[in-house]
């Protein structure tokens, strides 16, 4: 699958559980909405990945990607009730960066 350069470093950076690489995905203004919450610049959503990390041990297997929709469905697995789910990343993107980020 051809994903953009920054979609797959996150993909590299979750299965690493390495909430930095994870995180520098991301301008310093972007935005993150996940389950009814809202994560504003990197600063919160390095502590918000490395929350989940440490609580769930997510892994991301991308299933499919859009470029027209800029959007990514992916299998998430880990230690959480339900694991595995498959949930779909919606994107905005700044000079090659994330600069919003919806996980539904």
């Amino acid at each position: 699958m051809n994903l953009p350069k920054v979609i797959s470093d996150l993909v590299k950076a979750q299965d690493n559980f390495d909430s930095t690489r994870y995180a520098n995905c991301f301008t310093e203004t972007a935005v993150v909405f996940d389950e009814g919450r809202t994560y504003n610049g990197k600063r919160e959503i390095k502590n918000w990945i490395e929350k989940a990390n440490k609580e769930y041990q997510v892994r991301m297997n991308p299933l499919g990607y859009s470029e027209g929709e800029k959007t990514l469905k992916a299998e998430i697995s880990g230690s959480f009730p339900g694991s595995p789910v498959i949930l779909t990343y919606q994107y905005e993107f700044k000079n090659d960066l994330i600069q919003s980020l919806k996980i539904v």
